[in-house]
């Protein structure tokens, strides 16, 4: 053992990234319902399609496999939504879809990407320090839970030129 992390595998060449339009949302609802004990609503959802948000699915040979939901503002850029179906995790698909929202928003002029990550959920932790990302702050009490409420993780990471 040389001590190195292995990569996640690649996700295969047929996977492919395009905007979500509405006609996504009874799939995009079913992978949200799978991924979340607390999932976000329909309504959620359509309202970000509605303001104009960068919204994205990940899809394979017409099957949908995840997507990400992003805001913009003020040269600021907030990671909303980031889900993976779980029958389709380990093979890459959040990382891709996760850098494809840090793309959209350095693209659109963000300096700056924000997110709030649940202290429960390592493997996104991780991902998100991989990626450059350190945390900032708490949110206490921010997201619902099993026993009344859960902190959030406040993480940040600023954009420069390529």
């Amino acid at each position: 053992m040389d001590g190195r992390i292995d990569a996640p595998p690649s996700p295969a060449p047929s996977v492919a990234l395009r905007p979500m339009r509405e006609e996504d949302l009874d799939t995009v609802m079913a992978i949200e319902l799978r991924a979340y004990p607390f999932p976000w609503t329909r309504g959620i959802f359509d309202d970000c399609l509605r303001a104009g948000y960068p919204t994205w699915v990940l899809h394979e040979a017409g099957t949908i496999l995840g997507y990400g939901v992003l805001s913009i503002a003020a040269g600021e850029a907030h990671v909303l939504n980031v889900c993976v179906d779980p029958h389709a995790q380990g093979r890459g698909l959040g990382r891709r879809m996760f850098r494809a929202l840090v793309d959209t928003a350095r693209r659109q002029g963000a300096q700056r990407v924000f997110l709030e990550v649940r202290p429960s959920n390592p493997h996104a932790i991780a991902l998100y320090h991989d990626e450059g990302f350190n945390e900032i702050g708490r949110r206490p009490r921010y997201y619902p839970a099993h026993q009344g409420r859960e902190d959030a993780i406040v993480m940040a990471r600023e954009l420069l030129d390529p």
